[in-house]
């Protein structure tokens, strides 16, 4: 992998900076590229893919290949749905890496997007690879066995690194990648910057050869990350991400990310143009020294980049042969692109009689009306880097060519016409026009193009929206009776450019000499509205915010009239073609009888770009749109041989474009009317048609007759002001978020457990493992609620299951305010429901709304919700508190103050990371110990409202930390009818860990808990509080459990660098999803439970699961007694159960047992002696995988000071599970008639034998079974009288 133009400087870099986008030289410490590193995969095959929808290990900068291959033929504008076949399954050496140009391809052919060699090897490594199995795409490199050949050539420690999420290196980062969905899979992504300087990092592709003029380049990139002082990514001084091209001795930006973008993952879509020489592609990341983003790159696709294949073809009756031999439609020779590849259909000789204006020196004739605005005439080079201006010309794809723009910064300057006028032309039937446009960073930007008659216009060709930055090929063809002008007129949109290029006049355009007058029309007088205004039919203005939000505020309806609904019958309704492409939508007429179509419609017709893909055709700027809106449509497709018809909503807030339906059709018809849901959407939003055929043949695409239905914002739906829900009749006032990026779903359980309601009915569950997208959360929304005049409480039951699960929250989003989270969970909870109860508080004149959310961090769980309930005034006590929404009620007083605060954004000194989290964004109450704040002897007091007993004996735990040298201390009070009674007092801790106290409480009615800090005249010091619960029942000891009521202070710790995932907390109730015994240990039933892991989990994104237990003290003569379950095949065995004893020395292994099958509940016995502070763990581990199977975890004991050989309850037998049982009771059973089939078979055979030497009357007479006795498990045969012995 050669730099460019390497002998201009060796041994150094090439790498573009300013000065005009030239190259510069530098050094760099990058070593060569390392091949071999990937591991070996398996053949794949390729399949057809849907039309568009929407350990802590270091990894070495230095990235590792691998490949995939593609071909086939098929119409190019349908290679998307190309099938290929495992002919080009990758090749792999022994070692594992890569074959590289099998064949010895010439130099010349390799990376050029053509498949030289029959298994397409020259095509790896080439910032692609031949192909990729996981998305069924050729040239496309989705990172997941290497980097395809791309470097990091920055010169600082600030560059690319190839990782995945399940590293969790990287602190912000996607949580999955783009190709999997999960985070398993690969992409690259950038390293931390270096703080308080501005800094890029930089990222070189291969060198690739030449590319098509069709050529295209999608990338997914995900951009996370803030800017001090200001929330999210939106500010003027942010992070760039930006793609370049490198050719010849320039640097030519491609693309540029866009100013408001929401963290997540978006395409990034780039087109290079004809190339004919070598080139290189280079990501760039800049940010201010204020910024601390991160970027990763996944799923780099080349589509339709390489030159036609050379070879004599028959053309048809439109088409000319190129000099290679392929063939052209005739109206694309002179149009100013190489289509042919060698430059043939632009030949100087064949083009000379027609005329092209690349403005490199003027005019050429063309005439500028007066302004403002005008034309402006410039170049990238002198315009800057602006979002919306174009990063170069046309004529020469450089910046420092020339084209004409019309720019607006503001809204305040847009709206206004710029007018280029042609010389006059005689009267014609074949003149043509073609130029080339670019229109960016507006949606309301708009190019016209029409011809001037006696003063009159003549529309011939409009464009509107946001083409993206390139430049689009358009045509249009005159036929005018009488001498006429042409008339291009520019209007930029707010903050958008309009620029042209290439304006190229046929032969058939013949000036008119005699020069008769031809007079523009004059300007239309000034609108009397503002720049931000809209005007209505009847003259009056309105807020342009206010046009398309489906309510009337112009008195005449017409701020509501182009808005997207229309029959077509009288135009295309407010809807604009913005392809870019050999296909675009027209309004067209029924010419035959159609039971879907009527009248004029909207069609898919040929189009005039010089780029390759499907046809985009957008609503107006829509919305806000209400909960219920829907778009409905009549459609009409036919394909052949495949083809799509798609619906996408594009967020202008969010820089999201999100697919909503779509139907793919393979070689058949179709059509009749459909209802897509939109759903409640902020301003401004656009909804998009797409469609792809093969219009060579028959096939066809059409809509009609659009609508858009309860749109309006405050629609209410009949059950909006309920939020009490149980999800049996359906979702009553709550809805989806449709610009989620997945969803909630209304379900039976499918192997999750059943609902919570009646046990067989419905809830609402999210399945983090399946990829339904590649987005961050789904969230639940109530209808708008009326402002609450007084708080009430909102309680629910929630599941959140699984090894690996992400977050629950609750919010509330107060209209026109910032959302609040209300209450939160992550993690694990068990495969069990639990009651949660938050109070949501009076909003004053606001109205609101109450919002679920699932936060995907996590890919193996799901998420349960049912039984939600409102009612009247406050909750009570929280029986359960983690302080990381509120302090729940605790109230503080005293000298000292308590405060609730993380280590992230605390004002006092306190614990590194919260107990709950075990990050440093966690939350906890805390109070500074040191004199200053409190003084010896004085006290800081944090009391909890009145507890309600509900039995007769309930345990109090919590989670404290005091900090090392002089903390004061910590005492803990019950208080009952102001009697208190003290159950901890504690003023040093070993270590700097989280520790759990507990006691039982037996109330007589309300009760209380105090915690009092006490000052000790220290310098510094804080005492810390986490985690308060109150359960039913009596404390068990510490460190002990039989996990009916909880897990007694048993977790999986939450830190993703331990790549450990987490154990389960379930009964014997069977789930498919989660399995484990039928029966728990304590109880004997399927309604006991216990702890369980399945370890078929455990591979890439763990291989360990780890139980930990609470802090314990020293301990000399100690005993762990436990009882587990095992089910795993010896054959699929390579792991085991450890419990291990991990503190201030270090890890010890006390007791291990392989995977097996135990064959029921087994017992287990464990001396425990410890010289410090430690704390207990059950980790399940493997060396390698598949491991199927699971382990289980029960009545967990733990005894100090009395060892383990004195108590008569260690568990020695086995214990039979239900299944177990049945086994054995099967077992005695088919034994039993094995015996009495022996037996009878004996007892027949002496009896035929005796028959044989008796009498005929003898042998007439009945034994019966008198001589054989059962006895136990033996069957004896006694003799009878008169046998011989």
């Amino acid at each position: 992998m050669g730099a460019i133009q390497q002998s201009q400087c060796p041994g150094r870099l090439w790498h573009p900076e300013a000065d005009g986008g030239r190259w510069q030289c530098e050094r760099y410490g990058v070593p060569g590229q390392c091949r071999g590193r990937d591991r070996p995969g398996e053949n794949a095959t390729w399949s057809s893919v849907p039309a568009p929808a929407g350990s802590q290990t270091e990894v070495p900068r230095q990235m590792s290949p691998a490949g995939h291959t593609a071909a086939g033929t098929v119409p190019s504008s349908l290679w998307v749905f190309c099938p290929i076949v495992s002919l080009i399954a990758r090749t792999v050496l022994p070692s594992g890496s890569v074959v590289v140009n099998s064949c010895s391809s010439a130099a010349e052919q390799l990376c050029n997007f053509v498949c030289d060699c029959s298994d397409c090897t020259d095509e790896n490594q080439c910032g692609y690879l031949r192909g990729s199995a996981v998305l069924g795409t050729p040239f496309t490199c989705d990172f997941e066995d290497s980097d395809c050949g791309w470097q990091d050539v920055g010169t600082s420690t600030y560059g690319w690194v190839r990782g995945r999420a399940s590293l969790a290196m990287w602190g912000m980062g996607p949580h999955s990648d783009h190709t999997l969905g999960t985070d398993l899979g690969w992409f690259l992504v950038t390293t931390s910057s270096p703080a308080k300087t501005t800094a890029t990092a930089w990222l070189r592709s291969p060198e690739m050869r030449e590319a098509a003029a069709t050529c295209e380049i999608k990338t997914w990139y995900h951009l996370s990350g803030s800017c001090e002082s200001v929330q999210g990514l939106n500010q003027t001084e942010r992070p760039v991400l930006r793609l370049a091209l490198a050719h010849r001795d320039e640097v030519v930006v491609l693309w540029q990310s866009p100013e408001r973008s929401r963290e997540g993952w978006h395409q990034l879509v780039a087109y290079p143009g004809r190339i004919r020489e070598q080139f290189q592609l280079i990501f760039s990341l800049t940010q201010p020294p204020t910024c601390r983003a991160e970027v990763a790159l996944d799923d780099i696709m080349f589509r339709n980049c390489g030159l036609s294949e050379v070879g004599q073809q028959a053309c048809g009756a439109q088409e000319s042969h190129c000099h290679s031999g392929s063939c052209l439609a005739q109206h694309r020779f002179c149009d100013g692109t190489d289509d042919c590849g060698d430059n043939s259909d632009e030949g100087t000789a064949q083009c000379k009689n027609f005329t092209r204006c690349s403005f490199d020196y003027d005019l050429c004739g063309w005439e500028m009306a007066a302004g403002p605005p005008v034309w402006g005439r410039n170049t990238s080079l002198k315009l800057g880097t602006s979002y919306s201006i174009p990063t170069r010309d046309h004529s020469s794809n450089s910046r420092a060519g020339f084209f004409l723009h019309v720019s607006s910064d503001s809204a305040a300057q847009a709206g206004g016409t710029a007018q280029l006028s042609s010389p006059t032309f005689q009267a014609t039937n074949s003149c043509s026009l073609v130029l080339y446009c670019h229109l960016h960073g507006s949606a309301t930007s708009s190019l016209i193009i029409s011809y001037v008659t006696n003063s009159t216009k003549h529309l011939m060709r409009e464009r509107t929206g946001d083409l993206g930055s390139c430049w689009i090929r358009e045509r249009v063809d005159f036929n005018v009776t009488d001498p006429f002008k042409v008339l291009i007129e520019g209007v930029a949109g707010s903050r958008g450019t309009v620029a042209i290029d290439d304006l190229i006049l046929s032969q058939g355009c013949v000036k008119e000499q005699e020069k008769p007058l031809v007079t523009l029309p004059s300007q239309a007088h000034a609108s009397p509205c503002a720049a931000d205004e809209v005007a209505c039919d009847s003259g009056d203005c309105i807020a342009a915010e206010l046009a398309c939000d489906f309510a009337d505020t112009c008195a005449d309806g017409s701020d509501e009239k182009r808005c997207g609904t229309t029959t077509f019958e009288s135009g295309a309704g407010g809807w604009h073609d913005v392809s870019v492409g050999q296909l675009r939508w027209g309004l067209q007429k029924v010419t035959e009888s159609d039971a879907f179509l009527t009248g004029t419609f909207l069609a898919l017709q040929t189009g005039e770009g010089q780029m390759v893909g499907p046809a985009k055709a957008q609503s107006p700027l829509l919305g806000p749109s209400g909960p219920a809106c829907t778009m409905e449509m009549s459609y009409y497709i036919h394909s052949d041989p495949q083809g799509f018809l798609a619906i996408s909503v594009t967020d202008h807030t969010t820089g999201t474009t999100q697919l909503v339906w779509q139907t793919q059709h393979r070689g058949n018809t179709t059509g009749g009317r459909v209802c897509v849901p939109l759903g409640e959407r902020s301003r401004p939003f656009q909804v998009e048609l797409l469609a792809l055929v093969d219009l060579r043949g028959s096939a066809s695409v059409s809509v009609d007759n659009v609508t858009f239905e309860q749109c309006y914002l405050d629609v209410v739906s009949p059950t909006a002001a309920e939020l009490s829900c149980n999800f049996e009749r359906g979702m009553c006032g709550w809805y989806q978020d449709l610009s989620s990026d997945f969803k909630w779903v209304h379900s039976t359980g499918q192997g999750q457990g059943s609902d919570h309601t009646t046990g067989s009915g419905y809830f609402l569950s999210v399945d983090s493992s399946v990829p339904w997208s590649h987005g961050q959360r789904a969230q639940l929304l109530s209808s708008h609620q009326e402002p609450a005049a007084a708080p009430c409480c909102l309680s629910f039951w929630y599941r959140l299951a699984g090894p690996q699960i992400g977050t629950l929250n609750l919010k509330l989003r107060p209209e026109g305010g910032e959302e609040v989270v209300l209450w939160t969970r992550r993690g694990t909870q068990g495969s069990i429901w639990h009651r949660a109860w938050a109070t949501l508080p009076s909003t004053g004149q606001q109205r609101y709304q109450v919002a679920f959310e699932v936060l995907y961090d996590g890919f193996l769980g799901d998420v349960g919700l049912d039984d939600i309930t409102q009612t009247a005034g406050p909750c009570g006590t929280k029986l359960s508190c983690s302080f990381e929404v509120e302090d729940c009620g605790l109230a503080a007083s005293g000298k000292g103050t308590w405060q609730r605060q993380s280590n992230g954004t605390g004002s006092t000194v306190g614990p590194v990371a919260d107990h709950t989290t075990g990050t440093a964004a966690g939350h906890y109450m805390v109070v500074n110990t040191g004199r200053v704040s409190l003084p010896a002897g004085h006290t800081a007091a944090l009391t909890s409202q009145p507890y309600q007993p509900s039995v007769s004996a309930q345990c109090l735990a919590f989670w404290y930390q005091l900090s090392a040298g002089t903390p004061g201390s910590l005492r803990v009070f019950v208080e009952q009818s102001r009697v208190r009674r003290k159950v901890l007092s504690v003023s040093t801790m070993e270590g700097s860990n989280w520790h759990r106290s507990h006691v039982t409480v037996q109330p007589n009615g309300d009760w209380q808990v105090v915690f009092e800090a006490v000052g000790a005249g220290g310098d510094h010091g804080y005492i810390a509080l986490d985690d308060l619960h109150v359960s039913e029942g009596a404390c068990p000891k510490p460190a002990s459990c039989d996990f009916e009521q909880d897990t007694c202070g048993w977790s999986s710790p939450l830190d993703s660098r331990l790549h450990s995932f987490a154990w389960g907390w379930k009964s014997g109730i069977t789930l498919a999803k989660y399995p484990g015994p039928e029966q728990d240990h304590t109880l004997g039933t399927r309604n006991g439970h216990y702890m369980h892991f399945d370890t078929s989990v455990l591979g890439a994104r763990g291989t360990s699961a780890l139980l930990e237990g609470p802090p314990l003290p020293t301990a000399t003569d100690s005993c762990l007694r436990f009882w587990y379950h095992m089910d795993i095949p010896e054959h699929l065995s390579s792991g085991e159960l450890r419990v291990t004893l991990h503190g201030a020395a270090g890890q010890r292994t006390v007791w291990s047992v392989a995977g097996h099958r135990s064959r029921g509940w087994q017992g287990a016995v464990v001396p425990v002696q410890n010289p410090s502070e430690f704390q207990i763990s059950f980790e399940i581990t493997t060396r390698r995988w598949p491991m199927e199977g699971t382990v289980a975890l029960d009545d967990i004991m733990y005894s100090t000071r009395v060892g383990c050989h004195s108590s008569p309850e260690s568990p020695v037998e086995e214990k039979p599970s239900g299944s177990f049982v049945a086994e054995v009771a099967l077992s005695v059973l088919l034994a039993l008639v094995i015996v009495a089939l022996v037996a009878a078979g004996g007892w027949y055979w002496l009896k035929q034998r005796r028959l044989a030497s008796r009498t005929p009357t003898e042998n007439n007479s009945s034994q019966g079974f008198d001589n054989i006795t059962f006895r136990d498990d033996k069957v004896i045969i006694s003799p009878l009288e008169g046998d011989e012995s």
